[in-house]
């Protein structure tokens, strides 16, 4: 073959170096093997080529097929076009890894009757024996390339079940030379990890978790050059950084292989792959539990996992966590008939009321609605349910939330002390640079001098944060635990407790709700499945159609029943306020509310010309004796003027003719003077003789 001479057609086209390394690393660690196909140029023009073009746009491409090759398809291209004479390449393999693409190239070869050149000779593809040759080194090749890959993935995975195969760990491990996979030992790092398993298991939410951890100013490292895990920069922590952290079964002590795939998908006729794609857990290829030292135990990394998948929205079998809202239960009830969560909707004028509906039976399929009631007496309903179940445990609740408060604040304290350390450090160390530097290079000095003033800015930050925690703001007091204690009721509706922490509250204890209506006696049925596997049914009554939550109380309506006969509306609506009685909307009672709500009720009101003068009230008995009120009012309170009260706090009713009795006028004899009760019990001190 190299003896061959190229006849003058082909020596009139062009010849083409075609230049490609498979990998970026090839391209910049194997110069040697660039070079060398680069000086083909060199042998094509020794086979009698004027026009040499060379064709590199492949560096750093895999020839396996998987991956755009415009290199290839220009050389493809001009060989259809018939302006290429001949290709050469350091090895004929290196055209394409795979068959369909090399007899391709042969093919076309073939038909504009082109060479192909490498190292080892000149190949013509119309000649039969040069065809076999080339069609064997190219399954060789082929072959090969299957084999070492096979060879190596088996060595890799061997490798990977004893679990030492030395793989990409999270932040806050390192492979040591001795001991192998182990924590960091930077403190800070491990902390600020151990901060964010802290913070979930107090919130269990990780998206509550950052905002948490982002409002305190808590920083996360980050690689400096994005991949490498050799340096750091402490930047604002992200929510990924969050999620990679409760996720990632390594901080469990699980040494983990094989978590993602690799997908092939045809696109424009040529497969392309894609890494990345997260595999279950019971498809991991290995997984070996207890390898190294954990933050965390197994048991509570699973915890973990089934709570995130619980908090996910709209997923098959979860529950949607508490995102506040001004419905207390949405997310955790079931519909009793058909076994679909409820949803809740807004009626009425804005913000509108909360409702529970089991509508998708409605929505999806067109049948109709299972049922649905309102929530202020449901939440109501359960809200009075928790407190009564808590309240045996208040105490012990207390005290184990004023240790996990504390705890809290040492964690808190601690990062931003080891914070400070390593600012204070990063100050050192650009002062010590600066200092080593020549005065006279200002370039040099002035950068430096820039990265001292920022980082003693950052001390002063730092600082800064840790006063702000020593000295706790005037607006938010020490919470009192010892209140929480003994009042838990006033604790749950305090103004400063959200919707959102109740909700929390809530699915701590309860795992599940069952609702259903009984439509006999139009009660919802709640069957509570709470978290220590115990259950309960709690019954709320459904108001009937168009009745509302702002009814006037029974209490009152007793309270006009009996004093309307005999006292005006605006004595029964003093009386009402004195008793702490309000109206259905919450407010005082007046003269006009207490007529309205009598007219409704049909209450006869009180008509001054009926009195006949029977009985009377303090005022006019103290107008008829010609004394003042408070004589009259003690009185009775002494018990010698007999009178009444309808209801407590209700105005007094004297009888006209007890105002006649001896007690009353021996008593009004001697007001003025010092009177004292005769003790029958008691002897004279001077007996008479």
């Amino acid at each position: 073959m190299d003896g061959d001479i190229l006849p003058p057609a082909v020596l009139q086209r062009k010849a083409v170096v075609y230049v490609r390394q498979s990998t970026q690393t090839q391209v910049e660690v194997n110069t040697e093997s660039r070079r060398r196909q680069y000086e083909l140029v060199e042998v094509a023009r020794a086979r009698g080529f004027r026009t040499v073009e060379v064709i590199d746009d492949d560096l750093g491409r895999s020839a396996s097929g998987m991956v755009a090759r415009p290199g290839f398809e220009k050389l493809v291209a001009a060989l259809c076009a018939g302006e290429i004479g001949a290709v050469l390449c350091f090895d004929a393999s290196r055209l394409a890894r795979n068959g369909r693409d090399w007899h391709h190239l042969l093919e076309l070869c073939g038909l504009v009757e082109a060479r192909v050149i490498d190292l080892d000779g000149v190949y013509d593809p119309c000649r039969p024996n040069d065809r076999l040759l080339l069609g064997m080194k190219g399954s060789i090749s082929e072959f090969e390339l299957g084999v070492i890959r096979a060879r190596m993935f088996d060595a890799v995975r061997a490798k990977a079940r004893r679990g030492e195969l030395r793989i990409s760990v999270p932040i806050g491990y390192i492979w040591h030379r001795d001991i192998g996979l182990g924590f960091d030992p930077d403190i800070r790092l491990q902390q600020v990890i151990r901060l964010v398993f802290e913070r979930f298991r107090l919130l269990g939410s990780a998206r509550q978790t950052h905002l948490s951890l982002a409002t305190e100013g808590v920083v996360f490292p980050r690689p400096s050059d994005g991949k490498r895990l050799t340096s750091f920069d402490w930047t604002p922590i992200r929510y990924r950084n969050v999620i990679g952290v409760l996720k990632n079964p390594f901080y469990a002590g699980a040494y983990a292989y094989g978590k993602s795939e690799k997908r092939i998908a045809i696109v424009d006729g040529r497969a392309r792959k894609s890494y990345g794609h997260g595999k279950p857990p019971e498809e991991w290829e290995v997984l070996i539990r207890d390898h190294h030292e954990g933050y965390i135990d197994w048991m509570e990394y699973e915890r973990n996992q089934a709570l995130l998948a619980a908090n996910a929205y709209g997923r098959v079998g979860g529950q949607k966590s508490g995102r506040g809202g001004r419905a207390l239960l949405a997310g955790i009830l079931t519909c009793g008939r058909c076994g679909r969560g409820l949803a809740v909707a807004y009626t009425g004028a804005p913000p509108g009321r909360p409702t529970y509906r089991c509508d998708r039976p409605n929505l999806m399929l067109g049948l109709p609605r299972c049922l649905g009631f309102g929530g202020a007496r449901v939440d109501a309903a359960i809200a009075a349910e928790i407190l009564r179940v808590v309240e045996p445990m208040a105490v012990e609740a207390a005290l184990e939330a004023e240790r996990m408060h504390r705890e809290g604040e040492a964690e808190r304290r601690r990062v931003i002390e080891l914070d400070l350390q390593q600012a204070e450090y990063d100050a050192s160390l650009a002062e010590r640079r600066y200092a080593a530097c020549d005065p006279e290079n200002r370039l040099i000095a002035a950068q430096l001098e820039k990265h001292w003033e920022a980082s003693l800015r950052r001390v002063e930050a730092v600082r800064a944060r840790l006063a702000a925690l020593d000295t706790p703001h005037p607006t938010a007091p020490m919470p009192d635990f010892n209140g929480l204690a003994t009042d838990l009721a006033v604790a749950w509706s305090a103004p400063g407790v959200t919707t959102r922490t109740r909700q929390q509250l809530i699915r701590s204890l309860i795992s599940d709700i069952i609702a259903d209506v009984d439509e006999t006696t139009r009660d919802v049925v709640l069957t509570i499945h709470w978290r220590g596997g115990q259950h309960s049914q709690l019954r709320v009554r459904k108001p009937r159609t168009g009745e509302h939550g702002c009814q006037t109380p029974e209490e009152a309506l007793a309270v006009m029943e009996h004093m309307a006969a005999r006292f005006s509306d605006t004595d029964i609506a003093a009386t009402l306020n004195r008793m702490g009685v309000r109206t259905g909307q919450g407010k005082t009672w007046t003269a006009h509310r207490v007529a309205s709500i009598r007219r409704v009720r049909g209450i006869s009101a009180f008509r001054s010309a009926e009195k006949d003068g029977v009985w009377l009230t303090m005022r006019e008995a103290a107008a008829k004796l010609g004394v003042t009120s408070h004589v009259i009012r003690n009185l009775i309170k002494s018990g010698k003027l007999p009178a009444e009260q309808v209801v407590p706090g209700a105005p007094w009713q004297i009888q006209a003719k007890n105002l006649e009795k001896a007690s009353v006028i021996d008593a009004l004899k001697h007001r003025g003077r010092p009177r004292h009760a005769a003790d029958p019990d008691q002897f004279p001190m001077f007996p008479d003789s």
